[in-house]
């Protein structure tokens, strides 16, 4: 049983099977209960159930998180938003190891049967049975930054935020998001009357790293006003800082790719050639930091509430 956000992290480490998925959900909905929210149970694309704190229809803002837990990979996902070639050169190394592992089996058994066509039916089936393992496969034992932190922080920000403001507000929990971003597309076709007008603030692996990055859509960026907003929270706090990506290559794979005003929030972490998020999808996400948390569930609130910034 759930009693605070923070709970999340021992009680429901891994979020895969429908059975894990359910009792998440039913905790969260007695917990938003117990704050004063009514919630309800929406379905999606291919099986998911996205989880919906408040009324969609008269929310002025959307503050979203993917629950489901990603597939166990053989190496990190490593992300860099900020670099093209970084960004371009990883995707295609793991394109590479897509297509190279199939090939363990299969020239073997080519070689042995003399037989090109065998080999290459061995690769496709050894190549397919990788890409279901790559994003369907056993879930990784341990994911406190993806995506745990954006759940928790989700949470954190229903519980503190003053009735006053909550119809303006609506808090969803996306499902399959790593099974392809199918719950946040489900969950914009089905409210596509109110997503335009909606500013969707993604909280998505905020749990490691001391540079907390918001990433608007082009269209939110074409916004004076809305990046006038998100302008007023940037800044530094300690040793942790808040950083708006107003210009240059940006690409952060998550939900708010799905609606036209979204914002995707991450931590990164400062490497010598750029900010970067690692050690997602492997056991080595272990790694919550709760002023991560704090900052952001503070920051958004007063973005919400359109006050300045005072962390």
């Amino acid at each position: 049983m759930l009693t605070c956000p923070m709970d999340v992290l021992s009680a429901y480490p891994v979020r895969k099977s429908r059975k894990q998925k359910r009792a998440f959900r039913e905790d969260v909905q007695a917990l938003a209960a117990a704050w004063g929210y009514e919630s309800r149970v929406e379905k999606g694309t291919l099986g998911a159930r996205n989880l919906i704190l408040g009324d969609p229809a008269t929310a002025k803002y959307l503050v979203t998180a993917h629950y489901d837990t990603c597939a166990r990979l053989p190496i990190p996902n490593l992300i860099t938003p900020t670099s093209f070639w970084l960004f371009v050169l990883y995707q295609l190394a793991v394109a590479a190891v897509m297509l190279a592992i199939p090939l363990i089996p299969a020239i073997p058994v080519g070689l042995a049967f003399h037989s090109w066509q065998l080999g290459h039916g061995t690769w496709l089936i050894a190549f397919w049975v990788v890409f279901f393992l790559f994003f369907l496969g056993p879930a990784n034992p341990h994911n406190a930054n993806d995506n745990t932190s954006g759940v928790i922080t989700l949470l954190e920000i229903a519980r503190t935020l003053p009735e006053a403001d909550r119809s303006l507000v609506c808090f969803v929990l996306f499902d399959l998001e790593e099974a392809g971003l199918l719950g946040s597309a489900g969950y914009q076709s089905r409210h596509k009357k109110q997503t335009p007008r909606q500013t969707v603030l993604n909280l998505d692996c905020v749990g490691e790293g001391d540079q907390l990055w918001l990433f608007p859509t082009k269209r939110l960026k074409k916004s004076r006003e809305d990046m006038a907003a998100l302008e007023k929270i940037a800044g530094t706090y300690g040793e942790k800082s808040i950083l708006l990506r107003k210009r240059g290559f940006a690409v952060y794979p998550s939900d708010q790719a799905n609606f036209p005003r979204g914002v995707g929030i991450c931590a990164l972490r400062q490497g010598r050639a750029a900010p970067w998020l690692g050690r997602i999808h492997t056991p080595r996400d272990t790694v919550l930091d709760e002023k991560n948390v704090h900052l952001l569930r503070n920051a958004l609130t007063n973005l919400m509430q359109g006050k300045e910034n005072e962390l």
